[in-house]
């Protein structure tokens, strides 16, 4: 069934996000200070292109008050425009019966978005 809502998640636009989280990434690696940002911009395209069966959680190896810094950097400088379309997207998909598990994706994408340093993906 994973298979299945992957497969149907790609074709109605997954994989364009995806494929924007990784143009994303490639922008970030140009400079030395967005590597880290583009780590979590490839994270999030993995999680984007391939969402069920797969989730994010936090990780207890943290490390201490630079990944709060880089979240709030994250935040001002994008974040919180992505994770207003995750769930502008969810909301809209979650109106019909048959787009309810997609919008659920979204909302998990929301949730990475607004918090990606500190978070792994793990699969369920």
């Amino acid at each position: 069934m994973k298979f299945i809502g992957n497969l149907i998640w790609l074709i109605l636009g997954g994989f364009i996000i995806a494929i924007e989280y990784f143009i994303g990434s490639l922008v970030l690696i140009l400079t030395i200070i967005g590597i880290p940002f583009a780590l979590q911009t490839l994270k999030m395209g993995s999680l984007s292109i391939w969402p069920f069966g797969r989730t994010s959680r936090v990780t207890l190896r943290a490390s201490g008050c630079l990944h709060i810094l880089m979240n709030v950097l994250w935040l001002i400088f994008g974040g919180i425009w992505i994770a207003v379309t995750h769930a502008i997207l969810g909301l809209i998909l979650c109106i019909t019966i048959i787009g309810i598990p997609f919008g659920i994706q979204h909302f998990k994408l929301t949730e990475v978005a607004l918090n990606p340093f500190g978070r792994d993906i793990v699969r369920i």
